[in-house]
């Protein structure tokens, strides 16, 4: 309903819609980011809690990793699906930090909701917050530290640092993860003058129920889930000359509609010699180019399997466009569309092709490559709960490591970078002035979420750790100190060897400004899905009282 400048009502939106507006719409887009933000705050740091989420099939899933909780999920509130999109946006970026990303945001909501209601218009607190995330950026720049692909001890460090939080094994495990992380990353990273670039896509992942986590294995090349197509093929060939075939090794079917007639038997056994003699055919031009063993996209014929067989060939068939792609990388061969196009320079080398039987399944090992600038960590673990979390692990890992070495600098964890931070925005703050001011120590308070957060969960009292911290970082070699989850008192980052890419606090301040005033900015929801309001029943912002299972 609307109204004329009369005072008169008329109907502008469809029966059933509903609309918020003003300072309730803003009260219940806060609330909602608030708690999907209070959510995932339990699990950051190395002594986080888990969480169980079980989907509507009955589908388990047990982590702390905050990304995938948010993503796992059923969050139906627009506002909530925007927390929902930070976390994807700092996984997407940084692989890593997705916790501190949706915790910093739904505290900078918290804080914006206490100013707004003490008459402070959102476009001022708003104004603050940009110029505090510009702010912050000069002042991690100010604390961050140098980091090479030579600093095994600090790159060692950091994978820790990013692993410490999942709870797998004992920290002998994590350390055996963190070194195969870091071996992975050493072998794709290409350095292009002083930079470094590294494509975490050519890390592949490839993970096996059974077994233990310490089976976890480092494969210098690429492990394809297929078999062999043909059981009288070698099953292990040393010095294999490959070739990778973007293309069918069968008879295919015209496009157009076509029609033979076959009037007698010689035309019919005439017919089937022709079909044999050219698969006959494309088996002799890829042995003749000199390769041993064939990995092809597409189909193999039983004929054609058969004559490559005969002339002591493995080959692997329907093998994914991604794993061709990372089969290329590996072993230096061309993606071929053609068999008259394949020559000898075509082929790639592989210092052993051997198929594998993994929990009762065939699986084909490429490895011993020359120099792969693709590699393969094969995950193991007891159950699939466990592996899933050694995968989630592991990418967070190489997200770290790679965001450390793009930008090469690091800054300390433990909440101590956070704390350095919201020091330095408060000085800013006072030089200010103005209301905006005001939105600026708002903003400081909420990079202090973490440390605060980190205390209470090693069981420490969060008001006196932030006032300890503070004291500490007032000194001129203070910077270093926070939160020591493992003791329960404040320590030196640096003498524990707690750092964090610096990468990550950028990516992590910024996105959580982006999206909170992004939320800020709106005054009026209007929804056409039904009769139920925007902000639902049940918690504060429409979050369901019973369970965590949806966010509505």
């Amino acid at each position: 309903m609307a109204e004329n400048q009369l005072g008169q009502q008329y109907m502008i939106l469809p029966e059933g819609a509903s609309r918020i507006l003003g300072r309730e719409a803003q009260r219940t887009n806060i609330a909602v980011g608030y708690a999907v933000a209070s959510i995932v705050r339990s699990t950051l740091g190395p002594k986080g809690m888990d969480k169980m989420l079980v989907s509507e099939l009955g589908d388990i899933v047990i982590t702390n990793d905050g990304a995938s909780i948010l993503e796992e999920m059923n969050v139906e509130h627009p506002v909530a699906k925007l927390m929902v999109e930070i976390a994807k946006s700092q996984d997407k970026e940084v692989g890593d930090g997705t916790t501190t990303a949706v915790i910093i945001a739904g505290e900078l909501l918290k804080n914006a909701g206490d100013l707004i209601e003490k008459g402070i218009n959102p476009n001022t607190i708003i104004k603050g917050y940009e110029m505090a995330a510009e702010k912050s950026k000069g002042l991690l720049d100010e604390c961050s530290s140098s980091v090479t692909l030579n600093d095994d001890d600090k790159l060692e460090k950091i994978a820790m640092v990013s692993v410490g939080s999942k709870n797998i094994g004992n920290d002998s495990t994590r350390k055996y993860l963190s070194k195969l992380a870091i071996q992975a990353i050493k072998q794709v990273a290409e350095k292009k003058g002083d930079k470094v670039t590294i494509d975490k896509d050519f890390i592949k992942l490839e993970k096996k129920e059974g077994g233990s986590v310490e089976e976890t294995q480092y494969i210098n090349g690429v492990l394809v889930d297929k078999e062999i197509a043909q059981s009288g093929m070698p099953k292990s060939i040393k010095n294999a000359k490959i070739a990778l075939l973007d293309l069918a090794l069968e008879i295919e079917k015209t496009e157009t509609d076509a029609r033979i007639e076959i009037t007698s038997p010689d035309q019919m056994q005439s017919f089937l010699q022709q079909e044999e003699k050219m698969l006959k055919n494309m088996a002799d031009k890829a042995a003749k180019s000199g390769a041993n063993v064939i990995f092809v996209q597409k189909g193999i014929d039983d004929v054609a399997q058969h004559y490559l067989s005969k002339a002591g060939m493995m080959a692997v068939r329907r093998v994914k466009k991604s794993d061709m792609e990372k089969l290329a990388k590996a072993t230096g061969a061309k993606v071929i569309t053609s068999l008259d196009d394949l020559t000898p320079s075509d082929l790639g080398f592989a210092g052993l092709v051997e198929e594998r039987k993994v929990s009762g399944e065939q699986m084909v090992f490429v490895e011993k490559c020359k120099d792969p600038k693709s590699v393969t960590i094969f995950l193991r673990g007891g159950t699939k709960q466990v592996v899933d979390e050694t995968e989630r692990a592991l990418t967070d890992e190489i997200g770290a490591l790679t965001s450390a070495l793009e930008v090469g600098k690091y800054v300390y964890g433990g909440g101590s970078t956070e704390e350095f931070v919201a020091k330095g925005l408060r000085d800013y703050a006072n030089n200010v002035g103005g209301r905006e001011q005001l939105a600026i120590q708002s903003f400081a308070d909420a990079l202090e979420a973490i440390p605060k957060t980190l205390a209470d969960s090693s069981g420490m009292d969060a008001i006196d750790t932030i006032v300890q911290l503070r004291s500490k970082q007032k000194g001129k070699e203070g910077r270093s100190y926070g939160v020591d989850v493992h003791r329960g008192v404040i320590g030196d980052m640096d003498k524990i060897g707690v750092i964090e890419p610096v990468k990550i606090k950028l990516q992590a301040i910024s996105s959580a400004m982006e999206a909170s005033v992004q939320i800020l900015r709106i005054d009026d929801m209007i929804s056409s899905k039904g009769s139920r309001p925007a902000g639902g029943g049940g918690m504060p912002g429409g979050m369901p009282g019973g369970g965590m299972g949806e966010v509505d």
